[in-house]
């Protein structure tokens, strides 16, 4: 591991008691921050309705630490809005956000529509699929950044067990992302979960990156945020455990085909020659393929979009 890795290490790894809540609240009077936080859902009425729930209680009515939670449906066929308006968020529908960019279907997409009905000066994503959720995710992840002025983006670090086994989860991350890092951009090596979808940042930053609109917006994010900010502008804090549903290995072949491409594209900037998945699945007449396409599009720092400014302005 490069020695600038071990450093960061022991000087931007915490863990989420290392920041107790009332320090996180000082901070956040002291400074006048705001803090949004958006729940990116599809079909997701079993988990998303208990996540707004305990963040509005222990984060909006037992301390005013969230100014607001933001729910973005991206075209739920269950009762994911009605659940999660329920609970107290307000819920946005991807489609309404920006119409007159026709959406394309992906979490990159939905994440990077949310930075225009938002209002806070730290953003904090969380996943909606999450079990056993509790608001040190969002705690943890949003005081290193009213803190330390010098920190822009936080990734949340934690165990991902899968069924019975402890540490098995996050199976693209070791398969994919984690050699991918290691090789090309060892600087971020020291990352725990770099894909883990619970990450805060200031809207500074954001506003100024590319947003992948598929799975790649996670790697995608770390590795822009390196070369615009610097390592030491990145963190990670110790959360504890993170459950939540886990999908199967033809889904997590085409999340892993997403990522690849994009740490191509940043590596080369280059054109793709077949954008494309093909994998296997077993019929009547033997195994069959399946061919899907890999995401090839991305959205452009929301500063540049003309909607964005304007708001800005007024």
């Amino acid at each position: 591991m490069l020695e600038e890795v071990e450093r960061w290490l022991a000087t931007r790894s915490w863990s989420v008691t290392d920041r107790p809540l009332h320090r996180v609240m000082a901070a956040k009077r002291s400074s006048g921050q705001t803090v949004s936080v958006v729940l990116p859902a599809l079909n997701e009425e079993e988990t998303v309705g208990d996540i707004v729930a305990i963040i509005r209680h222990d984060l909006m009515q037992q301390v005013p630490l969230v100014d607001e939670i933001v729910v973005v449906d991206s075209g739920s066929t269950d009762r994911t809005a009605a659940v999660a308006a329920a609970a107290g968020a307000r819920v946005v529908h991807r489609d309404a956000i920006l119409p007159r960019i026709p959406a394309v279907p992906g979490k990159g997409e939905v994440l990077w529509r949310s930075l225009l009905v938002t209002s806070g000066d730290i953003v904090c994503f969380v996943d909606a699929d999450l079990r056993e959720f509790s608001s040190d995710f969002v705690t943890g992840i949003v005081g290193p950044l009213l803190t330390d002025p010098g920190v822009d983006l936080v990734k949340a670090m934690y165990d991902r067990p899968l069924g019975g086994a402890a540490g098995q989860g996050g199976r693209v991350t070791e398969l994919m992302a984690r050699p991918l890092l290691n090789m090309h951009w060892p600087q971020l090596a020291g990352f725990v979960q770099p894909l883990g979808g619970e990450y805060a940042a200031r809207r500074s930053l954001l506003e100024q990156l590319p947003f992948p609109v598929g799975y790649g917006v996670e790697l995608g994010m770390l590795v822009d945020a390196l070369h615009l900010v610097g390592l030491d502008a990145l963190a990670q804090v110790d959360v504890g455990v993170r459950k939540h549903r886990h999908q199967d290995g033809q889904a997590l072949g085409r999340m892993s085909a997403a990522i690849y491409r994009t740490a191509q594209l940043r590596l080369a900037r280059g054109h793709l020659i077949r954008p494309s998945l093909t994998q296997f699945e077993r019929g009547e007449d033997g195994f069959e393929p399946r061919t899907y396409s890999v995401d090839t599009e991305e959205r452009p720092p929301m500063v540049e979009i003309t909607e964005y400014a304007e708001r800005k302005v007024a």
